[in-house]
This record gives structure tokens, C-alpha cells and sequence, in this order.
């Protein structure tokens, strides 16, 4: 288990941007945004997502194979999700928002990578 997730950023204003726009259409709290001092949070369901500057003052890098899911409560939160982080300065990644079929079952999925390069994904199970 863990108690939140943190991903760097080299520039906190337009991840503030970026984490504002996809983070509303989840419904998500922000509770703290300090850009200044490199930080800023949000919390939704009892967890915390994090942006941060890195300390050590080298450039912050995405973990190669890495990614940050998210539960989405249908499809169509997932793509409000997926359309409002292109729209504030996100890439869509991988295959385009939809079903996908595995083993356990079928998820409908969308991939994002924000303005850092960290990769996140929205994930409705479907059925």
C-alpha cells in the first residue's frame, strides 16, 4: 500500500496548468499549490498525487516503463479526463482511448503523458 504518489517536474506552473485541468474532471481536491517553493497536491479518495521540483536541483526525468493509474467512475469520465489533459498542454500516448481486452477482463483505458514526460493513465473496468 502506499499513501501517495509523486512525480517531478522541471517547470511547476504549466504542471499546475496540466494536473488542475485533468485532476477537475476527477473531482479531485487541490491542497497545496506553491509553485514557488515547488510543490504542489491534491488529494481525491483518501489519496495523494504530488508535483514537486527536485531537490537535489537537477532536471526532473519519468520513469522509463513507469505509470501513474488512475479509477475513473465510467467511459466517459475517462475521456473527459484524456481530452481535458491534451487540452492543457498534455500528449496522448500509446493507443487512442477505448476497450481493452485482458485475461481478467475488459478496461477501457486512455494514456497521457503530462508536460514533464510522466506518464499517467484513466482506467474505467468495464462491466
Amino acid at each position: 500500500m502506499f499513501s501517495h504518489i509523486c512525480v517531478g517536474s522541471n517547470d511547476l506552473n504549466t504542471a499546475k496548468t496540466f494536473y488542475d485541468a485533468v485532476f477537475g474532471t476527477m473531482g479531485a481536491t487541490p491542497l497545496m499549490a506553491d509553485p514557488a517553493a515547488g510543490r504542489l497536491a491534491y488529494g481525491h479518495n483518501g489519496s495523494n498525487f504530488m508535483v514537486v521540483s527536485p531537490l537535489d536541483g537537477n532536471a526532473a526525468t519519468f520513469a522509463n516503463g513507469g505509470t501513474v493509474g488512475f479509477t475513473m467512475d465510467s467511459s466517459d469520465a475517462v475521456d473527459a479526463w484524456h481530452a481535458a489533459g491534451c487540452a492543457a498542454g498534455g500528449a496522448s500516448c500509446e493507443d487512442a482511448p477505448g476497450p481493452r481486452e485482458f485475461p481478467f477482463g475488459t478496461l477501457y483505458l486512455a494514456y497521457l503523458r503530462d508536460p514533464d514526460n510522466n506518464k499517467l493513465c484513466a482506467m474505467y473496468r468495464v462491466g
